[in-house]
């Protein structure tokens, strides 16, 4: 026990430092959407952290499959928005947000949106941490787990290139995607983030230490669904996309559903 209290204390330290590195950076460039970068190299981080400070400790394969999975998971994500912004300005979502600083706008970012993340980012790692110290061989509950956590990253990871391919296209410029996932959910992407940390907490379940970490993929879905991610996307949607509406109209907001017919 004492060491799992040590694995949450050099966790703590792994995401500060983490963030501090992105903070500095941002300040250099003038633009804190890396921090969207840094996200997934956090929970990579965490996870590298406790693997190491829990040698010796807990059964070897979930260990390492739950590394594995983090670290792909995370690494994934983190190209993915790296090479998403190449070369682009501040997010809107940022720029939103630091107009409203009474005062220094470096300050007020670090107040309100590095200690925040920084903070949900270890919160939400708690399966990760815990699974590093569980004994006993995997049960039906881990395998059930990792079949979820595939099907999530697949699901994230198609409904990404789906989009970065239509995109692409000078065609599509101002154009809704609703074809192949975006379809069925007007948020693949999130939907699958979801499931890939549902799998995570389902992966630890077999021993009873799991279920305390239940408020964890709560906590990330709540707010993918409700809280930074798809309201405030759709917001700016609303205001950029000619038919928006049509299609929030017609395609469900999280969970896949068959497209109902447009009003």
């Amino acid at each position: 026990m004492t060491t799992f209290w040590w694995n949450l204390a050099c966790t703590a330290a792994a995401v500060t430092a983490v963030l501090a590195v992105t903070f500095a950076l941002a300040a250099q460039l003038g633009r804190h959407s890396v921090i969207d970068v840094a996200w997934g190299l956090g929970f990579c981080a965490i996870a590298a952290v406790s693997a190491a400070v829990s040698v010796g400790q807990g059964d070897a394969v979930r260990r390492w499959v739950v590394l594995a999975m983090t670290v792909l998971w995370g690494l994934r994500l983190a190209v993915h928005i790296g090479w998403r912004a190449r070369g682009a300005g501040e997010d809107p979502r940022y720029e939103d947000l630091l107009a409203k600083a009474p005062g220094n706008r470096t300050l007020y970012a670090l107040r309100k949106v590095y200690l925040p993340q920084g903070l949900v980012l270890w919160l939400v790692s708690l399966p990760i941490q815990v699974a590093m110290y569980q004994d006993g061989p995997p049960g039906a509950a881990f395998y059930a787990g990792v079949l979820i956590w595939t099907v999530g990253l697949a699901f994230e990871a198609v409904g990404d290139f789906q989009l970065t391919r239509f995109t692409a296209d000078p065609a599509n410029h101002g154009k809704v995607m609703d074809t192949g996932l975006w379809r069925y959910t007007r948020h693949p992407n999130y939907f699958g983030d979801a499931l890939v940390w549902w799998g995570l907490f389902l992966a630890t379940c077999d021993h009873w230490t799991g279920l305390l970490t239940l408020f964890s993929p709560a906590l990330m879905t709540a707010l993918l669904a409700k809280g930074t991610g798809k309201p405030l996307l759709e917001k700016r949607m609303a205001h950029t996309r000619a038919g928006y509406a049509d299609y929030v109209s017609s395609t469900s907001g999280f969970v896949p559903m068959p497209p109902r017919r447009s009003r």
